[in-house]
């Protein structure tokens, strides 16, 4: 990474630091760009060249995390279906969760932190609905693709739809038990628990669903050969 490169990453880091800890302060709702944009001294034209929307500023590492599913998905091993590689993903990922699991109190802080403001954001929730939505049609079309679908087979969008409610599920899940502050220790094994129970329900009708074909073995032709003359 060049210099120009470097400085523009320390940029964005620094605007999203500090839009971060203002929305911590006062919640989302009540920060404007324009105020990011003074505390970070940057001009608000900057903070949009990185950001295009405000909410941009909060969900930037929910879109990496759909990037990232996406992507496993997207390249999972040959006779490995979608849901369980979807299921893979999901429930193996780390992050805070892991991080709260393995006894880390300032997690634990900046998790509720994210549920509260997203709970208390309209703006945030509808935010959250659309990149989840989002993800459902670029997984709709990815198993579309992949399977050879026609435009009038609905089973790509409704596995998709399925999958994505899960997760969609579980962050619910865990928003409600991390405002409740019902026993956060256990909460990642939690999650990972009740995620499997609703996989495996799903599993009955989507377990053989776009499963990914074997690559064919080279077939060895037997030639018989004639004798000369004949």
């Amino acid at each position: 990474m060049g210099l120009r490169e470097r400085k523009k990453e320390q940029t964005r880091q620094l605007i999203a630091q500090t839009a971060w800890r203002l929305f911590a302060d006062r919640g989302f709702d009540r920060v404007t760009v324009a105020e990011v944009a003074r505390q970070a001294e940057v001009a608000v034209a900057t903070v949009f060249n990185y950001f295009p929307t405000k909410e941009d500023l909060f969900y930037e590492r929910l879109e990496v995390f759909e990037a990232q599913l996406m992507e496993a998905v997207a390249t999972r091993a040959a006779g490995e279906s979608v849901l369980a590689a979807f299921r893979r993903h999901l429930l193996s990922s780390g992050g805070l969760l892991a991080e709260v699991e393995a006894g880390d109190a300032q997690a634990l802080e900046r998790l509720r932190t994210i549920h509260r403001l997203i709970a208390d954001s309209p703006s945030l929730l509808a935010r959250e609905q659309q990149a989840m939505a989002r993800t459902a049609d670029t997984l709709a079309a990815l198993l579309a693709a992949e399977t050879g679908a026609r435009a009038d087979d609905l089973r790509p969008q409704a596995a998709a739809n399925a999958l994505v409610g899960v997760q969609r599920a579980m962050v619910d899940y865990t928003r409600r038990r991390v405002l409740a502050d019902q026993q956060p220790a256990r909460l990642a094994a939690d999650v990972r628990r009740l995620g499997h129970r609703a996989f495996a329900l799903l599993e009955r009708g989507l377990g053989d669903y776009a499963t990914r074909a074997r690559p064919a073995r080279a077939s060895t032709a037997t030639h018989s050969s004639k004798a000369p003359g004949r």
